[in-house]
């Protein structure tokens, strides 16, 4: 391939003095239903009220736009997971906080995505749910067509999810409320934020 890495005079550190606080990325992973894009949501709201400039990529958005061309299979699911991750390192070197909402269910495709992103830029975040709960809430009636067969290879149904063993952060939104899992995750951040500018 003729591909050469375009370097640009600007660089991150110089956008991060610019904003006034670091970059790196927020990685929310859990089971569908188990309030990922309600908490990345609400992040971003304090994250915004604080003067911090932050985004949010969510796993319905980015498969109705740029991963529209994937499935659900393991290798399609893999490819999300590589596309996002590199989605969200183009975010990190503009100095914007990155707050990703994906199921992310294999342990290999998350830390395939803190390699790409860099582990120093990575925060891992479950959202520990137990799967009763995420089907008492089936928002979108995803676990009961599921069940019914009408949904292939649906995780915690007929795909696995490979729960973090070692996660920088671990919120349980069966037990605590939006509000207080938001001020966990920013507590746990904070010293991120402003460290080094």
């Amino acid at each position: 391939m003729n591909l050469t890495k375009a370097d640009f005079q600007i660089s991150r550190a110089q956008k991060e003095i610019l904003n006034g606080h670091k970059s790196f990325v927020v990685w929310l992973t859990g089971f569908s239903g188990s309030g990922k894009s309600t908490v990345a949501n609400q992040l971003e709201i304090a994250l915004f009220e604080k003067g911090v400039r932050s985004f949010c990529l969510d796993g319905d958005n980015t498969r109705l736009g740029i991963n529209k061309d994937l499935g659900f299979s393991s290798a399609d699911r893999t490819e999300n997971i590589r596309r996002v991750a590199e989605m969200a390192k183009l975010f990190l070197e503009s100095g914007t906080i990155v707050i990703t909402s994906f199921i992310s269910p294999l342990i290999s495709d998350r830390e395939m995505a803190k390699k790409i992103i860099g582990s120093t830029d990575f925060v891992e975040v479950f959202i520990n749910c137990p799967l009763a709960i995420c089907e008492q809430r089936d928002v979108k009636g995803l676990y009961a067509k599921a069940r019914k067969g009408e949904i292939k290879d649906f995780t915690g149904i007929d795909s696995p999810f490979e729960a973090p063993l070692n996660s920088d952060i671990e919120l349980f939104t069966n037990q605590n409320s939006i509000e207080e899992c938001v001020k966990i995750i920013l507590e746990k951040i904070s010293e991120k934020l402003f460290v080094s500018l």
